[in-house]
């Protein structure tokens, strides 16, 4: 007897959606981690962008909330392949976060309490693509979907968008994180498919 039934087709993509290839939509908000959820105190929480000559730009709870926020809407898509559409996020620009930073770095290794990384070409931090956030839907983020904060970047896929961060390390040359030095693509782009290196 085969392991798929005959007829099976895997979940069916959602009618006059337009979604990125293999993915589905979901309602719901599937919560994924690569280990235990980090509980961080508002006290003790800071972010620091680290430069490639070694400058720190570190803000804490009160310094961050104090920069100018956004509220973006948008589409996520993760590589397990659920899509959620129309996401509502509070949270701070990475080119507010990054304007008073003097870099000649083409790379970002983003870090978050708990030792997670993922790596990042600069440009797809950069113009509005990207946000430090601290509220979904209305409310403080959860801890087990990355509060107090997490890193925001929905054109690639939701790895990308580290849960818990806790800063950003600008390099010269690109380093991969957790994910990608385990097979994972380094850019993670669904619209290609890039869910795994030579994707």
């Amino acid at each position: 007897m085969g392991i798929v039934s005959p007829g099976f087709q895997g979940r069916p993509r959602s009618a006059g959606s337009d979604l990125p290839p293999g993915q589905y939509l979901t309602e719901d908000f599937p919560v994924l981690s690569a280990g235990p959820t980090p509980r961080v105190p508002l006290e003790t929480w800071e972010f620091t962008i680290t430069t490639e000559a070694g400058v720190e730009h570190r803000w804490d709870w009160p310094a961050f909330r104090a920069l100018p926020g956004e509220s973006p809407t948008v589409d996520i898509h993760c590589v397990t392949q659920w899509s959620k559409l129309g996401t509502c996020w509070e949270g701070v620009s990475l080119d507010v976060l990054l304007g008073d930073v003097d870099t000649a770095a083409e790379y970002a290794l983003v870090h978050s309490y708990g030792g997670y990384t993922t790596n990042l070409p600069l440009t797809d931090l950069l113009d509005g693509q990207a946000w430090v956030v601290h509220r979904y839907d209305g409310a403080a983020l959860e801890p087990e979907h990355g509060g107090p904060a997490r890193l925001l970047v929905p054109h690639l896929y939701f790895w990308k968008s580290a849960k818990w961060v806790r800063g950003i390390r600008l390099l010269e040359r690109d380093e991969q994180g957790f994910w990608e030095a385990g097979g994972y693509h380094d850019r993670g782009d669904p619209w290609l498919e890039q869910r795994y290196q030579g994707d």
